[in-house]
């Protein structure tokens, strides 16, 4: 890589409103060129891991984005020294092709901070966090006032309700959550799929269908429109 070109980056993508706001984030300084996407996906049922999102509308994702996409197959469940193997051989990968930096969606977790941290150490990538510490009540507002909409697909049932599930993420949503809850779903209280917003060319368009109880998470099913 020649020294007048900027470094190249993937992000780690969850299909969410985090990381795809740190994609726009990233795009916004000019400091780094994204090349990709790095996630994974349950090989049993093609499905991004906790999400829950299809296969499809990930590809959706990529297509509006305009950018591939490493897709890592994890087994359910996943033990951490295969999930660290599969990783780390992916980043080897992305390593040797010319990436620099591998861009997370994290707000302010230390401990999953110091996880990525860790899991990097010697892959020859820096991790890179460009949301961290904002405020989250004030960040979920400015996603949604810059025009991100997302569905929340999961909701973990013992700190929300069934009828958070299926919601449109937006300003009715932020009001009605619960006190102690927080704004991005940071402490894992939910999950967001991305349909729009300034990250992609177009909006995917989606239909919600059913929703289905896993244990202590209640997930909802999102097609993509006309399926």
């Amino acid at each position: 890589m020649s020294k007048d070109k900027m470094p190249t980056a993937v992000v780690s993508w969850s299909s969410g409103k985090d990381c795809a706001f740190a994609l726009h984030q990233v795009r916004m300084q000019r400091q780094v060129e994204v090349v990709g996407l790095l996630t994974t996906l349950n090989q049993e049922n093609d499905r991004v891991a906790m999400h829950g999102v299809r296969k499809e509308l990930l590809l959706r994702q990529m297509d509006a984005l305009g950018l591939p996409a490493e897709m890592v197959l994890l087994p359910m469940p996943c033990d951490d020294a295969t999930y660290r193997q599969r990783i780390g051989d992916t980043m080897a990968s992305l390593r040797e092709s010319g990436v620099k930096q591998v861009i997370f969606g994290d707000l302010f977790l230390e401990d999953i901070r110091q996880y990525r941290k860790e899991q990097m150490q010697g892959s020859g990538l820096v991790p890179v966090f460009p949301l961290w510490q904002r405020d989250t009540e004030q960040l979920a507002r400015t996603m949604i006032e810059n025009g991100l909409q997302a569905i929340v697909t999961c909701v973990d049932q013992r700190v929300l309700s069934l009828e958070y599930v299926g919601r449109q993420y937006n300003y009715d949503f932020l009001n009605d959550l619960p006190p102690g809850i927080d704004p991005c779903g940071e402490n894992g209280e939910f999950h967001t799929l991305v349909t729009a917003g300034p990250m992609f060319s177009r909006p995917i368009e989606v239909q919600v269908g059913e929703k289905v109880i896993r244990g202590d998470f209640a997930f909802v099913d999102v097609f993509p429109a006309g399926d």
